[in-house]
């Protein structure tokens, strides 16, 4: 059965996989001035903000009722970050869109652009470690069940 967790775990790859790509695809084009990395970049970002809604919001419906107890503290601190990286996203997609909808390309459009990406990189990548400390040292989203070994007598 999926539940809430589960489907978190499931969408949250997606934007850490498109904003890492697409900021690699950003450094490739600064070094090497090949429109294709710089188009890459520009749409892996925007498709790594809309996956970052997403998942926000399938981690909020996760993190409903793990609350109290030894998961308050991680999972405010997580929560924390996720709103950050969520904020940053949209923040760096949007400069993104005006500077590609205006066509107003500078060295200091540039240079924002970058540091916006790499923040939202780096912030990625905390909002990631702390939700994997959340399920790995603190087992948050974990089902323990035993199988099923059913009637086990011996001949």
């Amino acid at each position: 059965m999926l539940t809430a967790p589960h489907i978190h775990a499931m969408v949250i790859h997606f934007p850490i996989a498109l904003i890492l790509v697409g900021f690699l695809s950003e450094i490739i084009a600064l070094i090497s001035k090949k429109p294709f990395f710089k188009n890459a970049a520009f749409y892996l970002l925007l498709l790594g903000a809309v996956g970052a809604i997403v998942a926000y919001i399938s981690g909020s419906y996760a993190g409903s009722g793990m609350t109290d107890g030894i998961l308050q503290e991680p999972m405010e601190l997580h929560e924390e970050a996720a709103v950050i990286t969520l904020w940053l996203a949209i923040i760096t997609a949007l400069f993104r869109v005006a500077i590609y909808y205006f066509k107003y390309e500078s060295i200091w459009t540039k240079w924002v652009g970058i540091f916006l990406f790499a923040a939202l990189v780096g912030s990625v990548a905390r909002t990631g470690y702390l939700g994997g400390q959340l399920v790995f040292q603190h087992g948050a989203g974990i089902e323990l069940t035993l199988p099923d070994f059913g009637d086990q007598t011996t001949e």
